[in-house]
């Protein structure tokens, strides 16, 4: 771990005195404050916060709307024919949506 940690320490340094490390983002300003997480709740909250600044939405989140929208529409169908409709296209959502979580929680682990 120690032999890591100065590794670590050698890197920034270099960085350091080659420049690397002026101009940043957020440069010169206090970091920002954030709850202190643990475990699997650490790295999704910290993958979602990277997506989020490279403006990246993952397909759980946009499957999650789609879901919701297909929700009030099954709800707003007006006779039995467009209802039918409406909830298969919301049993295909909810799968998809499902599968993307599955996903997504065999990868964080």
């Amino acid at each position: 771990m120690r032999s890591f940690r100065s590794l670590i320490e050698r890197q920034i340094a270099k960085a350091r005195a080659s420049g690397g490390l002026t101009g940043l983002k957020g440069e010169g300003a206090p970091l920002p404050d954030r709850p202190v997480e643990t475990g699997e709740q650490a790295a999704v909250s910290t993958a979602m916060r990277i997506m989020a600044e490279a403006g990246v939405v993952p397909e759980e989140f946009t499957l999650k709307t789609q879901l919701d929208a297909a929700r009030k529409a099954y709800a707003a169908a007006p006779d039995a024919n467009t209802r039918k409709e409406a909830m298969a296209k919301l049993a295909d959502l909810e799968m998809r949506y499902e599968i993307a979580r599955e996903a997504r929680r065999k990868f964080m682990s």
